[in-house]
């Protein structure tokens, strides 16, 4: 047990110091208000003086109880502290009417504090109000395990979205040998990651919302495919609007030293790619665009049809939030991508939004973007690689 005392101005400021410093199973024990020490703290205002515990020894899987117990025992804290407090002033009440020779003095200081009470009795209100919000956090934060196993409470610490937790649990259970949950869980995640490993030819699109990394992802491919593979690389923009776009992929184009067009209308589409009709691969940049903007996306895919491919790629960051990516995977199925790009595997150190996306998407994953180098971070990574990744056995450095 881990117990510590903290002098704060609020019970909001208390709180948050106990979260950050003993976690969110931290639970209060007592509160009282104190004056600073000194002749100088006599005249300055009250200070709070709070103290929590939390039990360090507490197991992952456990079921709740001793939080349970340890809230029932603050509420009732609360209760007799109140109780206590409104019935303080009738006590010495009825002692001073007992007493005739003190009746006066005793009464009027009686009088005196049920004046202080009243007085502080906002105070106190708002005060039981922030520790009722408090218990209430607290039971979403601690009883929302409760029921779980700590197969599956590690499941979603790795950042796997509920759908997706279902999915691994069930498969696992399904499973009839004598392996550990372990090794059960890695051949289940592994099953459920398929990558695309296809030598990219002829017409190359990425699609996908604005700032993954489209932009830097395409010319780590031209760099991949013109300086590594010895392939000729043709690059195509049709993204105008976001700006110094066009500069950029024109200043990768110009150090590869390989052919560079700009396409603003459909029919330019037409002439850029009969100029490049001699590369091996010709890679398309396109304008992000909202997945939610309907009309955005059909103007895209105008383009797209145009060029009559089906290598299309839809490149999506990996920090992308759990709730974004149903929407963002469903409102680019328009557009038919075959595979799925996943960038900016260095900005997280959880991987889980890896399987996410490809369970939702219900596509092969052909790349991922590891840094800004280019074009050294772009790579091909196995089923099993990724496995490690979103179960937490490795990371991107």
């Amino acid at each position: 047990m881990i117990i510590k005392r903290y002098k704060v101005n609020s019970m909001n400021e208390a709180i948050t110091r106990i979260r950050y410093e003993l976690g969110r199973e931290a639970v209060i024990i007592s509160q009282r208000k104190i004056r600073k020490p000194g002749i100088l703290g006599f005249f300055s205002k009250k200070m709070l003086e709070v103290t929590a515990a939390v039990d360090n020894k507490k197991k992952e899987n456990s079921d709740g109880a001793d939080m349970q117990d340890s809230i029932a025992a603050i509420k009732k804290l609360v209760n007799d502290k109140m109780k206590n407090n409104t019935l303080c002033s009738d006590i010495k009440g009825d002692k001073i009417i007992d007493n005739g020779a003190k009746e006066n003095y005793n009464i009027s200081e009686c009088n005196y504090e049920k004046n202080i009470v009243d007085k502080n009795n906002d105070t106190i209100i708002k005060e039981m109000q922030q520790m009722k919000n408090m218990l209430n956090e607290m039971m979403k934060g601690s009883y929302g395990n409760v029921g779980k196993s700590a197969f599956q409470i590690k499941l979603e610490n790795r950042d796997f979205n509920s759908k997706v937790v279902s999915t691994i649990l069930n498969r696992v259970n399904i499973i009839e040998d004598d392996r550990n949950e372990e090794e059960k869980l890695k051949e289940v995640v592994t099953s459920m990651i398929k990558v695309e490993d296809k030598v990219l030819e002829n017409i190359v699109v990425l699609v996908g919302p604005t700032g993954v990394g489209k932009t830097t992802t395409i010319a780590k491919l031209a760099g991949k495919l013109s300086l590594i593979e010895k392939k000729k690389v043709g690059l195509i923009t049709i993204d105008t609007y976001r700006i110094g776009a066009v500069e950029q992929l024109k200043t990768y184009a110009d150090i590869m030293n390989i052919p560079f067009q700009v396409v603003f209308t459909i029919k330019d589409m037409s002439k850029a790619i009969e100029n490049m009709l001699n590369c091996d691969v010709i890679l398309i940049d396109t304008t992000g665009r909202s997945s939610k903007n309907k009309m955005q996306i059909s103007e895209l895919r105008a383009f797209i049809d145009k060029v009559n491919t089906d290598n299309i790629h839809l490149v999506i960051s990996c920090t992308t939030k759990n709730r974004d990516i149903d929407v963002i995977v469903e409102g680019y199925k328009e557009l038919n991508y075959n595979s799925v790009i996943i960038t900016k595997l260095d900005e997280t150190s959880t991987y889980g939004s890896i399987l996410n996306i490809l369970q939702a998407a219900k596509k092969p994953i052909s790349f991922v973007t590891t840094g800004q180098n280019v074009p050294e971070d772009i790579k091909v990574m196995n089923s099993e690689e990724l496995a490690k990744l979103v179960l937490g056995e490795d990371i991107i450095c």
